[in-house]
C-alpha cells in the first residue's frame, strides 16, 4: 500500500483517492460478494463504501490500516443492506458473475460455500485478501481468539469436505 498516496487523499487529493480505490476495488468485491446474493446490492455497497471512505478519510488514524479500515467500511454497509432487506442471504442462491472471476476463484468460492456465513467471511479476508487474525478481529467486532476459532473450525469441516 502506498502511504504516501493515502496521506494525500487525507489532504483531500481527489486523484490520489481515486487511485486507491481502483488499487482495492477486487478486493472490495470479493469482500461484498461474500455478503450479498445479487450484483446491484454490491454495486451499492461499493458506492457508499467509496462516498464514505471519501467523506471521512482524514479521520483515519494511521495511514498503516487503510485496507482494514476501508474493508470494516464495507462490511457496515453489506450489513446494512442486510438489515433493510430483513434476511440473509445463502451463499448458495449467489450469482456467479460471468467473466469476474479466474479458475481458482471458482474453485476457492466452491469451497467457501461448504462453510457458514460468517465462517465464509473470515476464510475470504484470511486466505483470500490476506488479512491476519488481528485485522480480521477489529473489522468484525470479535475477539481474536473467537477469529482463530472460526478459521480452525471453518479449515477441519473444509477438510472433510474434500476427503469425499
Amino acid at each position: 500500500m502506498n502511504m504516501l498516496l493515502i496521506k494525500k487523499a487525507q489532504k483531500q487529493d481527489t486523484d490520489a483517492f481515486i487511485q486507491l480505490i481502483e488499487e482495492n476495488k477486487t478486493a472490495l468485491y470479493k469482500v461484498a460478494k461474500s455478503y450479498l446474493k445479487n450484483e446491484e446490492d454490491i454495486a451499492d455497497a461499493m458506492q457508499d463504501t467509496v462516498l464514505s471512505a471519501f467523506e471521512h478519510i482524514g479521520e483515519l488514524r494511521s495511514v498503516t490500516f487503510f485496507k482494514t479500515w476501508l474493508t470494516r467500511i464495507l462490511i457496515n454497509h453489506c450489513n446494512d443492506i442486510i438489515r433493510k432487506q430483513s434476511r440473509m442471504v445463502a451463499m448458495e442462491e449467489a450469482e456467479e458473475p460471468a467473466g469476474s472471476l479466474i479458475e481458482s476463484d471458482y474453485e476457492f468460492y466452491d469451497l467457501l460455500r461448504e462453510l457458514p456465513e460468517k465462517d465464509r467471511t473470515v476464510f475470504l479476508l484470511y486466505y483470500g485478501e490476506g488479512f491476519n487474525t488481528r485485522e480480521i478481529s477489529e473489522m468484525m467486532g470479535w475477539n481474536e481468539n473467537t477469529v482463530k476459532s472460526r478459521l480452525q473450525r471453518g479449515r477441519k469441516k473444509l477438510e472433510q469436505a474434500v476427503s469425499f
